[in-house]
């Protein structure tokens, strides 16, 4: 009997443990069922909950202390309620702020000591509730940054470094989506820096080109020292953060330009189709709503249209010290023979030094030795390193060290032995060097060059006359008479096709002034025209002028006894300066303006007048904003005109296209990447369709309106569907009326005349 009792005894006690578990299972489910209901309430009136907030806030406690005891050896079921609970006290966290003052912190020890183990659900909501106590201002930007990044660099799992470069990325956004901050940005720049810098060998350097490409691509990183941290990853020795760095400079603001082309076609909003759409649809509020939001948007977009827009240097124009970047860029991974890259590699990096020279003039000498084992038809890529040493050609290097280089390439690649490409991209080469330094041509080889316009290779004769029309205008003098032309002629008499001396700079001035002054020039005459004067006249405006001044009275001025007349200055007096004491003596003492005839007949137009000719209306008239618009507009319509095929000025685009866009080896090849063989159809279309001009204008009105009513969204009416019916739905009714008598066809016509004048099937006329 007592054996009896002890037994029952020892299996009380021994399931003790078992109903403490299930009671406190069962109250964690309560408490779980009971939270989103919960969670409301304490949004609406935190003081009345707070008692519930409480157990809610103990029980994670008892969950975070076991989990950080053992995080490992945690179970499902503790995670659930540890993920969910972390979830809820994120949601209400505002309301109750003294009490969760060590909860972000809590979180933020969680993450960093145990990413590595935590199961992958319960790690992206310690990141997600992160983000949400700094929306909420329980936790700064810089201390978030600070906690995800680390992680971001040093993770192994795939998703979680997917996720906290996302919420990096977004966090900065919104931190400056109003203004600028400054501070969060030199603190995460300094950041960025010091890990690229500090290890160069490491490829975890990568997370920080790819984070300052976005930023720049987004334009909320658009400063210098973005631009230093992506210098520093281009010097760097691993291969992967070399090329990341060095495709910033090359391609970032291409990037750019496209991302922010895509969001304002993403934001545009017709206004007119939603309005027709509200008057055919059935009117509700939430076809309402919706209007009203795409009017707010299409508002708020022409209001971001007419503010004015921020100032988006190049990367390559926000460097400290090109000269030695393209230095140490050029020796350290293409001219030493301790650099690892491939040729592609290698390729990428002489684009951006041979860029980098171009565009600020810089002189690295052994950089156009370097070319020289490579300008032949057999290298492979040949045409990247043509395209490369014409953009490292400028004005200011030595025609010495370019005449081999471009010698070499005539040699190699221009002959009646070459094939056509071959020839082609050669002699576009030789012209693209010379239209950034015309002396690097000396007059035989020119001579010879021009020769191969009568080529019967198409790219072949092409580029020749490309050639021979550049040195028309830059260095007439070089060529035969026969090959000079008309102008080039008349200018090299005149002194006008001067070819200039190596450094000669031109003076500086205001873009297409000359425009503006033979407008003002004919529509002066027009109006002489009009009031019946001579066209070839001058104007009243200089006595309109002193009428005007002198007819400026101040009382003040009148009153006081300190003025006094005015004081008349000879002006306009010519003086002549002699370098010697001879040629003042041999001349005539006679009055300065008088000339004799025979000077006025030997006189030729110099540059230096001409240039006076042209710099006369800036230095004698004050622009006004109408003729501001007015320039600007002559300077688009002189853009286009030039861009037109047949225009004679469209060498002047390749003269200044370097300082901006690159140079690529499709344009060094000319006409031979134009081949049918190399192209698809979709390009021989597009290519063909370059240059002409837009036939819109000229379609008929039927077409005009077909496109309107495709833009507003209507759809095509019965009989244009009718139109284009297939024909086998068509064919019975047609073999029908062939086995029509007369009887029934005018039956037919009848009944059909008779619907019309109803006006439709229905009689919608009222009849």
């Amino acid at each position: 009997m007592v054996k009896r009792k002890l037994g029952a005894l020892e299996k009380v006690e021994a399931d003790l443990p078992a109903q403490a578990e299930t009671t406190n299972r069962s109250i964690d489910i309560s408490l779980a069922l009971h939270r989103p209901n919960l969670q409301h309430k304490i949004r609406r009136d935190p003081k009345s909950y707070i008692e519930d907030f409480r157990a809610q806030h103990y029980q994670y406690e008892s969950h975070r202390e076991i989990f950080m005891a053992a995080p490992s050896a945690a179970t499902d079921t503790g995670i659930i309620s540890l993920r969910e609970l972390i979830d809820f006290i994120s949601h209400v966290a505002d309301a109750y702020p003294v009490i969760l003052k060590d909860f972000p912190q809590q979180l933020i020890d969680m993450l960093i000591q145990h990413h590595l183990v935590l199961e992958p659900e319960l790690r992206e909501k310690l990141v997600g509730s992160l983000v949400l106590l700094k929306k909420k201002d329980l936790l700064d930007s810089a201390t978030l940054l600070q906690t995800l990044f680390p992680i971001l660099i040093t993770t192994p799992s795939k998703t979680l470094r997917a996720l906290l470069f996302q919420k990096i990325l977004s966090e900065l956004r919104t931190a400056n989506t109003k203004t600028k901050n400054h501070k969060l940005n030199r603190t995460m720049q300094t950041v960025l820096f010091n890990l690229v810098s500090s290890d160069r060998t490491s490829s975890k350097a990568l997370w920080a080109i790819k984070l300052v490409r976005e930023l720049w691509k987004r334009q909320i990183w658009t400063d210098a020292k973005t631009v230093e941290i992506m210098k520093e990853a281009s010097l760097s020795e691993n291969e992967k953060v070399i090329i990341g760095g060095v495709r910033f400079f090359l391609g970032g603001d291409k990037e750019r330009e496209e991302a922010e082309d895509e969001s304002s076609d993403d934001d545009a909003v017709d206004v007119g189709r939603i309005r027709h759409q509200l008057g055919i649809n059935k009117k509700t509020k939430k076809k309402a709503r919706v209007a009203e939001k795409a009017i707010v948007t299409h508002k708020k977009k022409e209001k971001k249209k007419n503010q004015p827009h921020a100032l988006n240097f190049s990367a390559l124009h926000l460097l400290h010290d090109p000269q030695g970047f393209a230095d140490t860029l050029f020796t350290r991974h293409l001219q030493s023979s301790k650099a690892k890259l491939n040729l592609e590699n290698k390729l990428v990096v002489l684009q951006l030094v041979s860029r980098l020279v171009g565009l600020h003039k810089l002189h690295i000498m052994s950089l156009y030795s370097y070319f020289q084992k490579f300008l032949t038809p057999r290298q492979p890529s040949v045409t990247s390193f043509l395209a490369s040493l014409a953009q490292a050609t400028h004005d200011l290097v030595p025609p010495d060290v370019l005449e081999p280089l471009v010698q070499k390439i005539a040699n190699e690649f221009v002959s009646e032995a070459s094939a056509g490409e071959v020839a082609t991209a050669g002699m576009n080469a030789i012209r693209e060097i010379c239209v950034r330094q015309p002396l690097a041509m000396n007059e035989t080889l020119l001579q010879d060059l021009v020769m191969y316009k009568k080529s019967k290779d198409k790219g072949v004769m092409m580029a020749s006359k490309g050639l021979l029309s550049l040195y028309r205008d830059v260095g007439a003098s070089m060529l035969k008479k026969r090959d000079r032309g008309k102008e080039a002629s008349m200018g090299l008499r005149a002194g006008d096709k001067l070819s200039k001396r190596f450094g000669e700079q031109e003076s500086g001035g205001i873009e297409g002034l000359e425009l503006l002054e033979k407008w003002k020039d004919e529509e002066r005459r027009k109006k002489r025209r009009e009031m019946g004067l001579p066209s070839d006249g001058e104007d009243d405006e200089e006595d309109d002028e002193e009428n005007n001044w002198a007819a400026w009275n101040v009382e003040d001025d009148e009153d006081s006894d300190d003025s006094g007349d005015w004081v008349n200055v000879q002006s306009d007096v010519e003086i002549d300066l002699s370098d010697s004491e001879d040629e003042g003596k041999g001349k005539d003492k006679g009055p300065p303006n008088k000339k004799t005839k025979q000077d006025e007949d030997t006189k030729t137009d110099t540059p230096a007048d001409v240039e006076s000719a042209f710099s006369k209306l800036a230095t004698t008239k004050i622009l006004t904003p109408a003729d501001l618009a007015k320039l600007a507009e002559l300077r688009a319509e002189a853009a286009v005109g030039a861009a037109l095929p047949g225009s004679k000025s469209r060498h002047a685009q390749s003269t200044t296209r370097h300082s901006d866009d690159p140079l690529t080896a499709e344009e060094i090849e000319g006409l031979a990447r134009l081949s049918a063989a190399k192209q698809t159809r979709e390009e021989r279309i597009a290519h063909a369709r370059e240059g002409k001009l837009d036939r819109s204008e000229h379609k008929s009105k039927e077409a005009k309106r077909k496109e309107r009513k495709e833009e507003q969204g209507k759809s095509t009416t019965n009989k244009e569907k009718a139109r284009r019916k297939n024909f086998l739905m068509t064919i019975g009714k047609a073999r029908s009326k062939n086995k029509r008598s007369l009887v029934e066809t005018r039956a037919v016509l009848k009944a059909h005349h008779d619907r019309q004048k109803r006006g439709g099937k229905r009689g919608n006329l009222g009849n």
